[in-house]
């Protein structure tokens, strides 16, 4: 399949998946999501998530283990971070919720990442724009970085295409299961 096709296709999957959860079961998911990553989160000075859209997996539970954290903001081609609190969060780009410009810019040294599909080596299909991949190549460029895709069980794909610029995950959370991409890389 071509990545247009795959995009469909996993988006479809997420939908239908969601769409398919007993009232209470995505928090009580999401709620897992945050006990599963747990081991992964400590030694880290900032982290940056994201406001999930739609059907995305929730890190909301996450963000409150870990306390003040950065939100992404688009900047033309760019993704920066910038630290802010949920209710200062506003739609941006496409209706993303997003941090005011004027919130205090920092650099993330471990990153939860919103994905399409992601393979458990760390390839990881987003939406096509490349923001995460630019924004992940240059913090690393800076410091140490541990990027972890949050996903439900179904985005989990056998094999993805993988494009020079793409920026491989460090780890893969779900509900279930914390895999460790770096080991089968």
């Amino acid at each position: 399949m071509t990545k247009i096709e795959l995009r469909r296709h996993y988006r479809a999957a997420r939908k239908a998946f969601v769409a398919g959860l007993a009232p209470g079961e995505r928090e009580r998911l999401e709620r897992a999501l945050a006990d599963v990553i747990a081991p992964a989160l400590p030694g880290h000075r900032m982290a940056g998530s994201y406001a999930a859209v739609g059907d995305e997996i929730d890190p909301v539970w996450i963000e409150k283990a870990i306390g003040p954290h950065a939100f992404p903001r688009i900047a033309g081609p760019e993704i920066a971070f910038h630290l802010a609190d949920w209710n200062e969060l506003k739609p941006g780009f496409n209706s993303i919720p997003e941090p005011p410009e004027t919130a205090p810019l920092v650099q993330p040294d471990l990153l939860l990442v919103p994905l399409l599909a992601v393979t458990e080596t760390g390839v990881r299909l987003g939406q096509g724009r490349g923001y995460y991949d630019r924004a992940l190549a240059r913090l690393r460029q800076r410091h140490k970085v541990l990027a972890i895709g949050l996903a439900w069980e179904c985005q989990i794909a056998p094999t993805l295409p993988a494009e020079p610029w793409d920026m491989p995950l460090d780890m893969i959370a779900t509900p279930r299961r914390l895999v460790d991409c770096r080991k089968t890389r």
